[in-house]
């Protein structure tokens, strides 16, 4: 019965690709999706920046995802608690399969998460999957977890794509050519040709062209040459778009949070006082309007303090050069005696602006800034290694505080996770350790505050803002609706209309 059921499963899987790959993609009915980066890693064990990981959840399939609340719900499983350390978890009975046609079961599921819990494949999501203490294989439809300690929260950890379990096994390289289950197969990403997927419903195909350039992107974008662009675009640009009627244009308030990260391995920027020197130096408000277009809202924590675990009441730093100026001179630190320090970041011209507004606004309290740009993939490696010594990234999709393990846990230091500045602080884990323990959610909500709180006044990162989601397309894109957390999610529902500029 189990070998019968597995087979029909693989004649329908495909029985189906067989379908779609009969249709022909004309390419006047391309979708093209302008994008400020190109994405890094199209391996979910790996994927870390924000681009991969929203291409990603095109591609593949978790057992969960989030409600509008940003608790998690099933995908391709269900789940219930056995006991506060035993999940068992049941593939839904519809068929499942992957974009090769092999079936999906409970070995590939076993597999991936075996997979980034091997030392050896020296996943970055490792760190917060270390509970995991075992997995048990029940039949082909069911796998339980075992914890070491008792997570409220546990499911929401598991919102990682699926990958098959024979080709991991065969060191398959899901980076450049993922096989996944998830809505959009993947056709081809080579130095001619931008990553280009295929939407399996109706054969849709959906191409991702990275132009670094903001005023490329957008004059691509008039010319016909892209179809979409969201976000990464300057106040000047939208000023400019706003009233011409051969462009749509949709905003809406963001939860992507942006920082400046320090490394607090650094003989500067390890000083607390420095640290909190350049919070007070800087004028995010005069960034905001000038430089976003208001189209950002100030941030005191990675979390907005309208999620479940937010924290309300946090001030924001306000803008006090002298209050920076006297926390430098404590250090011996002045415009006369300037402390030189290296900002990385990468060469997309937002961030170098963004950059160049808070080299100045350095400057006015005695720190010397040297601006570096590089290209993503030598930055994003760079911030990876601890090789900084300031830069300024963003958070995209935060969907639970349990991220905040993986972030600035004293064991969550790279390749263990994102603690990239090398925060180590007893009180910090603490709260996180306190957060995870706790037996209802708002007992974890206030140790969750609690931690937000002490982050704030350690700074291992400054925080600047949330950023708001834009989208500007051509007149014949429709049914694409915007996310706050900045995910492509509606490509899945997005279609051509037989409007064309006028």
């Amino acid at each position: 019965m189990f070998k019968s059921h597995r087979i029909l499963r693989l004649l329908c899987s495909l029985l189906l690709l067989g379908v779609l790959s009969a249709c022909q993609q004309d390419s006047a009915s391309l979708i093209r999706f302008g994008l400020s980066t190109a994405p890094v890693n199209l391996d979910p064990r790996y994927a870390t920046d924000a681009e991969s990981g929203r291409i990603n959840r095109l591609v593949y399939r978790a057992l969960v995802d989030f409600d509008t609340q940003l608790r998690p719900i099933p995908v391709l499983a269900h789940w219930v608690t056995l006991s506060p350390t035993q999940y068992r978890f049941t593939l839904k009975p519809e068929p499942q399969a992957f974009h090769d046609g092999t079936p999906l079961d409970s070995a590939d599921v076993y597999s991936t998460f075996a997979s980034i819990l091997d030392p050896a494949t020296a996943s970055p999501h490792r760190g917060s999957l270390k509970q995991i203490q075992s997995m048990d294989i029940i039949d082909e439809m069911t796998l339980d977890f075992h914890l070491e300690k008792p997570n409220l929260l546990f499911p929401a950890l598991l919102a990682v794509g699926i990958l098959p379990q024979e080709k991991i096994a065969a060191q398959h390289p899901f980076n450049r050519y993922p096989i996944g289950s998830g809505p959009f197969r993947f056709v081809h990403w080579e130095a001619a040709k931008p990553l280009r997927l295929e939407r399996l419903r109706d054969a849709q195909h959906i191409e991702f062209v990275p132009v670094k350039d903001p005023v490329v992107r957008v004059l691509k974008l008039l010319r016909g040459e892209l179809d979409m662009l969201q976000s990464n675009l300057s106040a000047e640009l939208m000023t400019w778009l706003q009233p011409r009627e051969d462009v749509k244009i949709e905003t809406l308030q963001g939860s992507n949070f942006v920082y400046l990260g320090f490394n607090l391995e650094d003989e500067f920027t390890g000083q607390h006082k420095l640290r909190q020197a350049v919070a007070y130096a800087l004028n995010r408000q005069v960034i905001i309007q000038r430089l976003l277009g208001d189209a950002a809202t100030p941030a005191s924590a990675l979390l907005p303090p309208t999620h479940w675990a937010g924290h309300p009441n946090l001030p924001l730093y306000p803008y006090e050069p002298e209050t920076a100026r006297a926390l430098l001179a404590d250090l011996g630190i002045s415009r006369e005696h300037p402390v030189r320090l290296v900002f990385k970041t990468s060469n997309n011209p937002i961030s170098i602006r963004q950059a160049t507004v808070i080299q100045h606004q350095l400057k006015q309290v005695g720190l010397d800034v040297e601006l570096r740009s590089y290209d993503w993939g030598t930055f994003y490696s760079d911030i990876k290694a601890g090789h900084f010594q300031l830069f300024s990234l963003s958070w995209v999709g935060i969907k639970t505080p349990d991220v905040f393990r993986y972030i600035f846990h004293s064991d969550a230091i790279p390749p263990q996770g994102a603690n990239r500045g090398r925060f180590r602080d007893p009180q910090a884990d603490h709260f996180i350790e306190q957060a995870e323990q706790a037996d209802t959610l708002a007992a974890q909500a206030e140790a969750y505050r609690a931690l937000q709180a002490r982050l704030l006044d350690r700074l291992p990162y400054v925080p600047l803002w949330y950023k708001d989601q834009v989208l500007v397309t051509r007149p014949r894109i429709a049914g694409y609706t915007l996310r706050a957390d900045g995910n492509y999610d509606a490509l899945t529902q997005v279609f051509l209309t037989s409007k064309t500029s006028p």
